[in-house]
């Protein structure tokens, strides 16, 4: 039996974990640039865990220029085991509520320029995204949020837009016309470099705003966002605290294998693969290159 290592992703409204206990910031260093921020290491309900606010603290960082891998990597780097995202997000239906959090279980990844994958030219790799997040997590979240007496919805398809701009209303009227759940800028793209290093993801999308399709509501506004992300924030913080435990310090496999998903994923011949992707691999595809 290995040990939980929980590695937790804040987005924006959360720039800090105050449920982790004798909480230290490092800086941890990437072959793949900077992450958005240091790292707090410290533990919550006796379970080690390793938080990285996403957008950097005071949110320097645009959903576009946020280093996904180098925040990825330094997770696995520092011996994390699995990965909860909490994440701000807009709504497409009247009952997930401003305040509701949605434990996702699809995404569509709408974005264009970013670097959504560790492997490329030199080393070929193809993960299976046909479920993205991890169910042992996901179920942990959902008895945790209904301890804590947070309304929440089990399932849902979170889509993945570009950003930094919110949608036009065209878009958002076609997004809720395809049945999709709820929008944000930022999960898709960590769930699949979450994959790629065979870590399990799961991600809470905390309703902030109906986006600007719903007739009955202005279109989105910053400031009404803020006040949201204050409450939330505070509600994310107790679902942390409560789904710790769930989780560890024993750690049980994921069921859909992640821990191992590469075994099947490299394509590149061993004596075509670029030895310098190799070596900037260690962390993330260490064990599958070395086996």
């Amino acid at each position: 039996m290995t040990t939980t290592k929980l590695g937790i992703i804040g987005g924006s409204g959360v720039y800090q974990m105050d449920a982790i206990k004798d909480a230290t910031w490092k800086r941890v260093e990437s072959p793949w640039g900077a992450p958005s921020d240091e790292l707090l290491f410290g533990t919550v309900a006796g379970v080690d865990c390793v938080f990285v606010p996403r957008h950097g603290r005071g949110h320097v960082l645009t959903p576009g220029a946020v280093n996904y891998r180098a925040n990825i990597d330094a997770l696995k780097r520092v011996g994390v085991t699995d990965v909860i995202s909490v994440s701000a997000c807009g709504s497409f239906k009247e009952e997930l509520a401003p305040g509701t959090f949605v434990l996702i279980d699809q995404f569509v990844d709408l974005t264009k320029h970013r670097e959504s994958s560790f492997f490329g030219p030199g080393l070929v790799a193809h993960v299976s995204m046909a479920h993205p997040v991890c169910p042992k997590l996901q179920g942990a979240l959902a008895e945790a949020a209904k301890e804590a007496g947070i309304p929440h919805s089990v399932g849902g398809t979170y889509v993945c837009m570009e950003g930094p701009q919110f949608s036009s209303l065209s878009e958002s009227l076609f997004y809720k016309g395809q049945g999709w759940d709820v929008i944000g800028m930022t999960n898709a793209t960590e769930a699949k470099l979450a994959r790629e290093a065979e870590l399990p993801y799961t991600s809470v999308a905390m309703v902030t705003d109906y986006d600007c399709w719903h007739p009955n509501h202005d279109a989105v506004e910053v400031m009404d966002i803020i006040r949201v992300l204050n409450e939330n924030a505070a509600k994310a913080a107790k679902l942390i605290e409560l789904v710790a435990p769930k989780l560890g310090p024993a750690r049980e496999p994921s069921p859909l294998g992640i821990e191992t998903c590469l075994d099947t994923a490299l394509i590149t011949a061993p004596e075509k693969r670029d030895p310098a992707l190799i070596k900037k691999l260690d962390a993330v595809a260490g064990r599958a290159l070395k086996s």
